[in-house]
């Protein structure tokens, strides 16, 4: 059973303390969904939307995974480190199903649900192949500088599955 935590209900909730409240739910037990995670909110009187709460998980660099919304490593600063590269490769060789080029986009497929948090890991890396990242529930677009680039990252990716 998760704990619920207790905040002053008497104040109006500003985006900062919204923002650290759900900071504090998600490391409490990770809501499974948004739908939960509002539930979560207004046991704790923090009346809010779902748009609101879609931007506020975004903001946090929350993802969801299998078990639910958890909070992602922060970013490094300046090149990627080991720790962030060796998380994206384990989360691709896990989760990514396969890999493809077209033009200077590599398409990547992924297991059902989880392109959002592969496409975080994949930016958080901060790979210098990678522009940026959009994902769908399956499917994840990576942006790329170049063709050459797209194919680098493609080979890249492919090798992680084991092939060329």
């Amino acid at each position: 059973m998760n704990k619920v935590a207790v905040f002053d209900k008497s104040r109006p909730t500003t985006k900062a303390h919204r923002q650290g409240i759900i900071r504090s739910f998600v490391r409490t037990g990770p809501a499974r969904s948004q739908r939960e995670m509002l539930g979560r909110l207004q046991t704790a009187g923090v009346r809010v939307t779902q748009a609101t709460l879609s931007r506020d998980l975004h903001e946090l660099g929350l993802v969801k995974g299998p078990s639910g919304y958890l909070e992602a490593d922060a970013p490094a600063s300046g090149p990627a480190s080991d720790r962030m590269l060796e998380q994206m490769e384990r989360m691709m060789r896990t989760h990514l199903t396969g890999a493809a080029r077209a033009g200077n986009l590599v398409v990547l497929k992924t297991s059902p649900g989880l392109a959002h948090a592969l496409g975080v890991a994949l930016d958080r890396a901060a790979l210098d192949e990678v522009v940026g990242t959009v994902s769908g529930d399956d499917t994840l677009f990576a942006a790329t500088p170049s063709p050459s680039r797209a194919r680098a990252l493609e080979r890249r990716l492919r090798g992680l599955l084991g092939c060329r």
